[in-house]
C-alpha cells in the first residue's frame, strides 16, 4: 500500500452504451471526463466533489467511487488506514452518459494503484461490471473507443475496436434526468422474434459502419428492441430522436436516455430546440488513464479483455 501523501489521479470518461440496436452490448467512450484524485491518509474518510452532481452525491462510505476502492481493496486484500478522495466531475448524472459508471472504474483503478497493483486488467472489468451490474459501460470507460461486452459463466468480457476516424459524436442533453433503474422497468419480459432478429442483424451491421462503413450508420441505428417501450418517459426525447432521424441523422437514445447520440460524420449540423445542451465530443480512444503527481499517464490495458 502505498504511503500517505502518495495521490493518484484517474482520469474517465463518459461513455454512451447500447448505440441503437446494440442493447447491453455495445459502448462507446467519448472525450468528457471526470477526474478523480485519491490518497492514503493516516486514518478517517474525507470525500470533496465539485461539477456535476455536487450537490446530490454523499461524502461518506456510500459515495459511488468510495465504495468502488472498498470493494477492490477487499479483492486485493488491502486496508488503508484512510482514505482523502477528490472528486472533479463533468460527466452529467442521471442523462445516460455513463456517470455511475465513471465512478466505478475511477475507483477501481485508483485503489489498484493505491495497493500497487495485485489486481489484473480482466479482474479490474469483471469487479467494475459486477459493481455497475452490466459491463456494457464500464467497458468503454476502460477500453477507449467501441466497445463489445458479454458475460461467459458470470464473468464479464469484453473487445475494443477502433472507431472510424470520420465518426464525429453529437450529444444532446436534455435538461430533466431518467434513473437507469426506471427506464430499464419499461422494458417487457419478451419481445416479438421478428423484432428480436432484425435488431440483432442490425447491430452486427453498426459495428461495421462505425469501424469502416460510416456510410452505413443510418440503417445500422436502427433499434425495435427497447427505444420504442422507453418512449412514454421521455416523450420530448423520442420526439427530437425520431426528427433528427427524418433528417438522415444516425441519432440513437444515449444509453438508457434521455440524453441523444448522434453519430456524425463530416461536418453534419445538428439543430435542436435550446432546451437541449448540443456538445460534439469527439471519440475517446484512450479510455480510463492513471498517474500519480508528476508522472505520465498509464492508459487501462484491456484492449482485449477476458480469459480466451
Amino acid at each position: 500500500m502505498s504511503g500517505a501523501g502518495s495521490v493518484v489521479r484517474v482520469v474517465v470518461p463518459a461513455t454512451s452504451a447500447n448505440l441503437g440496436p446494440g442493447f447491453d452490448a455495445l459502448g462507446l467512450a467519448l472525450q468528457w471526463h471526470d477526474v478523480v484524485e485519491a490518497e492514503v491518509s493516516s486514518g478517517g474518510l474525507e470525500v470533496s466533489v465539485s461539477g456535476a452532481g455536487a450537490d446530490d452525491v454523499p461524502r461518506d462510505e456510500r459515495h459511488l467511487v468510495v465504495r468502488a476502492m472498498r470493494a477492490t481493496f477487499d479483492a486485493i486484500g488491502e486496508s488503508p488506514p484512510g482514505l482523502t478522495v477528490r472528486c472533479l466531475n463533468s460527466v452529467p448524472h442521471g442523462r445516460g452518459l455513463g456517470s455511475s459508471a465513471a465512478a466505478i472504474v475511477a475507483g477501481v483503478l485508483g485503489a489498484r494503484s493505491l495497493a500497487g497493483g495485485g489486481l489484473d486488467d480482466d479482474a479490474a472489468l469483471a469487479l467494475a461490471a459486477r459493481l455497475e451490474g452490466h459491463p456494457d459501460n464500464v467497458a468503454p470507460c476502460l477500453l477507449g473507443g467501441l466497445t463489445i461486452s458479454w458475460m461467459s459463466n458470470g464473468v464479464a468480457r469484453a473487445v475494443g475496436l477502433d472507431v472510424h476516424p470520420d465518426v464525429r459524436p453529437v450529444v444532446c442533453v436534455p435538461e430533466s434526468r431518467l434513473a437507469t433503474e426506471a427506464a430499464r422497468g419499461l422494458l417487457p419480459d419478451a419481445v416479438p422474434h421478428s423484432d428480436a432478429a432484425r435488431t440483432a442483424g442490425r447491430a452486427a451491421l453498426l459495428v461495421e459502419a462505425l469501424t469502416r462503413r460510416p456510410d452505413l450508420l443510418l440503417d445500422a441505428t436502427e433499434d425495435a428492441l427497447h427505444q420504442p417501450y422507453r418512449a412514454a418517459a421521455m416523450p420530448a426525447t423520442m420526439a427530437l430522436l425520431q426528427d433528427l432521424r427524418a433528417r438522415g441523422l444516425p441519432a440513437v437514445l444515449s444509453g438508457a436516455g434521455p440524453s441523444v447520440l448522434v453519430l456524425t460524420t463530416g461536418e453534419q449540423e445538428v439543430a435542436v430546440p435550446d432546451t437541449w445542451q448540443v456538445r460534439r465530443v469527439p471519440v475517446e480512444r484512450r479510455g480510463a488513464t492513471t498517474s500519480r503527481a508528476g508522472d505520465t499517464p498509464v492508459t487501462a490495458k484491456l484492449r482485449n479483455a477476458g480469459p480466451a
